[in-house]
Parts: structure tokens; sequence; C-alpha cells
């Protein structure tokens, strides 16, 4: 996961500079401890926990899979504590001890699949990673492919970081399918393009967890012309998010590149930061409340807290890939969406039961375990 996770690190970084040139918080400059999760749940519940217990720290910014966040959710949550979590997501969560930054389902999925089977076509397949988030999302998908009159054709798992994809690019090829619905996680994503590309699969693929960073690893050739749906592009055309994007190139090097989840996690650390002024304290319980109701003005545009789930009102946008590893927006609306993570077709405690099902099925992990693959 490190392609993923190590530039939201960076852009978490950016904004704690950012804070500290203008006299930090309180009177006080913020120091950043970096722990690495290891692409590894348990590791990253155990640096959440000596964060909070040795480092003493007043906040937590981090994680990517939900994986991780379902662990570090347990601790934060016993230690009262409060983590910031920058990544779109299955949604079916809501706890007191998290601000999630980025897109929940109905502000990411639900709008990219109606574009997709409108714009691309009814017959759709399922490509994922076999963990929460996909299995999750998929669910949900396939409701609504119903409710769109549209055809599921295929479905097909890989384990976290595998890079066996012959079985599941020959089920797309197979399928006749008008687009495949990519939910696969990490450096996958670098074998299944590459895999599409040699067996000449042209169906169009909408991923929803490949940004630009992840781009930048992959080869163009692949990957141009297929498409993504996120709450930001580098290439959104607004002052503030050029400001953005400029003083990241100017701080790591005019060769990198911004996305949604570095964006998400870089307006958290303002939002926190905005509401620890307002509270005049960073105690994670006071915080909570002072953060209900905040607004920041975003490199997305603008963004709330949610005073009902402490997710954010977000925009969504869709993007082309193009060759330069930028995104051209084909479709984007236009008002920031509300954030509903538990479809309201079913209760919370079934939504929850559901994930709770996934978890025992997985032997106490939030995701199938493969010593292959060193999980």
């Amino acid at each position: 996961m490190a392609i993923s996770e190590q530039p939201v690190v960076d852009a978490t970084i950016m904004a704690i500079d950012e804070i500290n040139a203008r006299g930090g918080v309180l009177g006080r400059p913020l120091q950043a401890v970096v722990v690495d999760g290891k692409s590894d749940w348990p590791s990253f519940a155990q640096g959440a926990r000596r964060l909070i217990q040795e480092q003493k720290v007043s906040v937590i910014f981090g994680c990517w899979t939900s994986a991780s966040r379902k662990e570090v959710k347990v601790v934060v949550e016993q230690l009262d504590h409060l983590l910031f979590y920058p990544v779109q997501y299955e949604g079916l969560e809501q706890s007191n001890n998290i601000i999630y930054t980025g897109s929940a389902p109905n502000q990411q999925i639900a709008p990219a699949v109606k574009w997709s089977v409108d714009n691309l076509g009814k017959r759709v397949f399922l490509a994922a990673s076999d963990y929460v988030f996909p299995r999750a999302a998929n669910t949900l998908i396939k409701k609504q492919l119903i409710a769109l009159g549209a055809t599921l054709v295929g479905e097909s798992y890989v384990v976290l970081g595998s890079h066996q994809l012959d079985e599941m690019t020959d089920a797309i090829a197979n399928s006749r399918a008008d687009v495949v619905l990519n939910t696969i996680n990490g450096d996958s994503n670098r074998t299944f393009f590459k895999r599409l590309k040699e067996k000449n699969i042209s169906t169009p693929v909408l991923s929803f967890s490949i940004a630009e960073d992840e781009l930048q690893h992959f080869d163009m050739n692949s990957m141009q012309g297929h498409y993504a749906a996120w709450s930001y592009f580098q290439s959104i055309d607004s002052a503030e998010n050029k400001k953005f994007v400029n003083r990241f190139k100017r701080m790591y090097g005019r060769h990198r590149t911004t996305s949604a989840s570095m964006e998400a996690a870089y307006l958290g650390v303002h939002l926190w930061a905005v509401a620890a002024e307002k509270a005049q304290s960073s105690e994670p319980s006071v915080l909570r409340t002072a953060l209900k109701g905040q607004v920041f003005n975003a490199p997305e545009g603008q963004v709330t807290v949610s005073a009902v789930n402490n997710h954010l009102f977000k925009a969504l946008y869709i993007g082309k890939i193009q060759p330069s590893g930028q995104f051209k927006i084909v479709w984007s609306d236009p008002e920031p969406i509300q954030p509903i993570p538990f479809p309201l077709y079913e209760t919370r405690y079934t939504w929850e039961n559901y994930l709770n099902n996934l978890y025992l099925g997985w032997g106490g992990h939030w995701a199938k375990v493969n010593d292959d693959v060193g999980l």
C-alpha cells in the first residue's frame, strides 16, 4: 500500500508546516510523529496505541485500507481519542472518535455507478480485492444495478497484494461486459491493467481506488482512456486548488502529483486546527464537539463536517485518464453531497450485522488472509 499511503503522509506534513508557519495551534508549534503501518492492519493498531499512550499525541491522522481503520477504530474508541480518516470507503460505519474526510458510498460509488450505466453500458463486471471495502461496496453496487435495470455479468476477487490476475482478467474477457467497476486496492492494480492490455481487453474500467499518485507507478499505455471517481482531482480549475498544487510541488518536487486522499488528509489537519483554536483546546473529547458543523474552503471546494455522523459534505468528480497521468473531468456534481454512511433501505443493525459476518468469515480479520502476500 506504500504507493498510496506515503503521499498521504506528505500532504499531512505539508498542512502541519503551513499551520506552523502562521504560529501553530494555541500558540504552540505542531510536531508530526510518523508511524509506519507496514501495509498490515495489526501494525496500524499497535502504532495507534503507542502514539496515544507513549507519545501522548493530540490527534491521529491516518490509515488507508478499511481493514487498518477498523483495527484503529477499536483503539481510539477504547482510549477515547480522535482519528481523522482520509480515504473514500464502504460506509456502514459511524464513530464519535473518527472524522471521515473521505467520501461515503452515496458520495462516490452510487453516483459513479449511475453515471457508468448511463454512459458506458448496462453490462457490469465487478473486479475487487478481497477485504471489507470491496465486499461491502459491491453489495451496495449490486442492489443499485437492479434498481437501474443493469446486469451483473461477473464478479471476481483477489487477495490484497496478489498479482495472480489471469483468472480475473479472463473472466472479464468472457463476460462481454460494457464496463468494469474496479475496487482493487494497492499495487495489484498495476498487474490488473497490464493483463487487460496484454489480452487486448478494451472494456472501460471505472476505478474507485486509483488516483494520480498510483498512476505515477503504472504503465500509462495500459491506463489511458479508463476512468476514476473521486471527490478531488489535481486538474480542478480553481484558485484554491492551484495554490494547493503549487505549494505541494514546491515542497516535494515538480514531478509530484496531488490526489483525493492527499487532499482529504490535508484538509483534515486544517479542520482540526481551526476547531482547536475555536475551542481553545486540543483535547480530543472537546474537539469532537467543536468539529461538528466546521467549514473549510478546501481545494475540492467547500466542505462541512456533518453534525450528525462526523462525515463531510463533499464534491464528486468523474475523470478520464489522460496520457499525462492526469484526469480530464468528464462529469461532476454541482453541489456538495450530504454524507449518508448507512444506506436507508436497511437498518443500521442489519448493516453492522453484515459486516460482523464478514469479519467472522475471515477468521477475525477484516480481509481474507494469504501468507503468500505477507498479510
